[in-house]
């Protein structure tokens, strides 16, 4: 008897096997095609007329550490600049396990239902030891990442603060240049350290799930106070009850917190991602929210307070990564910290050391 098919994507398929006859001359043109570097010009047009590819392609120069690309990506942000600013965009956070794959695919695939574009940036997980990560977040979104209106692209957290990528600000831009009208930001997991998604996004969607011990204990004040509405996932089966008890409790608490600067009093709502129940009602809320701010003009000024965040804060990027990155502070890094290993300094002392160092006019910037 053969064994049933499964639908799901997290399954392991019986292997293919390569053919005897490969075309060697093919494989080349390929491999030579990939090795092109599209011109500037070329990467924009196509960004502009919503092709993947180049979308693609300018991101991971965004994300690029290299000097040369660093260049050729500021270019290219600069040139998409004026075609953005039209979206919607939304950070979603929640602890590990919440759902947050599974509800952002149901969410994602409502969206595109309602005829929007949607780009998903998924922020994974660096290693501390190994620095990479697994990526996987379009295995566990098999529906989503086939829908043409859709765009998933996950990138490693790296040392970024709060799991945010380094340049997923600028990737917004890009995206928003190529025709989405709605950003999602789905990032790593909950801490005090997730004001980094909350500085680049209009809509900030705290996912919690019942019965994971105390409601109000087991997540930072913080992040409670940044949260624009409350989406209790998996609320369904036997853990229904539950949930409709913590939306109760957080209904309760969310009107001890003071008043938000956008004049909005936060929701707290039930979903079922797996069933995909609640969404639409979720999505009501946030074009509420949106429709509100904008009506009292907090929409666009809280937009202005971001960008001029983000510009601060390339800055303090920039002149770290200019300091470590000078030979001279290499060098001597290397003896500080060994100095340090034998117990003959201490780490203030090999700081200042380090810092002066520099010449004057970067050192009294930094």
């Amino acid at each position: 008897m053969s064994k049933k098919s499964k639908s799901s994507a997290l399954h392991e398929t019986d292997g293919v096997s390569q053919p005897d006859i490969t075309n060697t001359a093919f494989i080349e043109t390929i491999k030579k095609k990939r090795q092109q570097q599209p011109s500037i010009d070329d990467l924009v047009t196509d960004i502009l007329k919503g092709n993947i590819t180049a979308l693609s392609r300018a991101i991971t120069l965004v994300e690029s550490s290299n000097p040369k690309h660093l260049e050729k990506a500021n270019a290219i942000i600069k040139r998409c600049l004026p075609h953005a600013n039209a979206s919607i965009r939304i950070g979603i956070t929640g602890v590990p396990g919440v759902g947050k794959s599974t509800f952002i695919e149901a969410f994602g695939m409502f969206l595109t239902n309602s005829h929007k574009k949607v780009a998903v940036l998924a922020v994974d997980p660096s290693s501390s030891l190994s620095k990479g990560s697994i990526l996987g977040d379009k295995t566990r979104m098999e529906d989503l990442v086939k829908n043409d209106n859709a765009f998933i692209r996950p990138s490693p957290s790296g040392s970024s603060l709060g799991g945010v990528a380094r340049k997923t600000r600028e990737t917004i831009i890009l995206c928003e240049a190529a025709g989405f009208d709605t950003i999602i930001i789905e990032t790593v997991g909950v801490g005090q350290s997730e004001t980094a998604v909350h500085s680049m996004v209009d809509f900030f969607l705290l996912l919690k799930i019942a019965g994971a011990g105390d409601e109000l204990q087991g997540i930072k004040r913080g992040i409670i106070e940044m949260a624009d509405t409350i989406a209790i996932n998996k609320a369904d089966g036997d853990n229904l009850k539950a949930a409709q008890l913590a939306k109760v409790e957080f209904n309760r608490a969310l009107h001890l917190y003071p008043q938000k600067a956008s004049n909005w009093q936060p929701k707290v709502t039930l979903c079922s991602a797996l069933h995909r129940e609640g969404i639409e009602e979720l999505w009501d809320v946030i074009a509420h929210y949106i429709k509100h701010t904008k009506s009292n003009h907090f929409f666009d000024g809280n937009r202005t307070e971001q960008n001029k965040f983000w510009l601060l804060q390339t800055i303090e990027d920039r002149l770290k990564s200019q300091f470590f990155t000078t030979p001279k502070i290499k060098s001597a890094l290397k003896t500080q910290l060994e100095l340090i290993e034998n117990g003959k300094t201490t780490p203030f002392v090999a700081a200042e050391y380090l810092l002066n160092l520099q010449p004057k006019s970067l050192r009294n910037d930094l």
